[in-house]
């Protein structure tokens, strides 16, 4: 079974709960991430709307009014935990926002300047309701799934970084 049609399986709740259909994707992964995978995984019929975020490691951070350059970024996770939470936070956006389908996979492990580290792809009937859930899965994601980030500076320290430091 390809991982793709397996974190679908382990993301689609029973045929009675109403997000039955919602879930596509939801999975931590150590493999480079395919974006527009994701995006598909949410395209339908039903919706007029296909909303994704890519999130990379970028070059520089600005972290306390400072600028340091980053070379690379390690991403780890409590595995079991961060599925499970990444999938709550699915079903509540899903539900809150009556998306026709939602994913999310992030990428844990090494990776360098470029790679891309999350991808967040909603859809719904209408474009509002599909901005608005990327954002919030994405926000909340940094603030409930169990991923920590180390970043390694051009300096050669390295320092982990809670998911919410640094942001412009």
């Amino acid at each position: 079974m390809p991982p793709e049609a397996a974190a679908a399986e382990e993301c689609t709740t029973s045929a009675d709960d109403e997000t039955a259909a919602a879930l596509t994707m939801c999975d931590i992964v150590e493999t480079p991430l395919d974006a527009a995978a994701v995006l598909e995984s949410v395209r339908s019929p039903q919706a007029g709307a296909a909303v994704v975020f890519v999130g990379s490691v970028r070059e520089l951070t600005r972290i306390d009014g400072e600028t340091r350059q980053t070379l690379s970024l390690r991403y780890d996770a409590y595995r079991e935990m961060a599925e499970s939470e990444l999938r709550a936070i699915l079903r509540e956006a899903a539900s809150r926002y009556r998306l026709t389908h939602v994913a999310a996979v992030h990428r844990v492990g090494e990776l360098q300047l470029g790679e891309l580290a999350v991808v967040v792809a909603t859809s719904s009937p209408h474009r509002d309701a599909a901005f608005e859930a990327g954002r919030e899965i994405l926000e909340t994601l940094k603030t409930r799934v169990p991923i920590w980030k180390e970043e390694r500076w051009a300096d050669g320290s390295a320092e982990w970084i809670h998911p919410t430091q640094g942001q412009p």
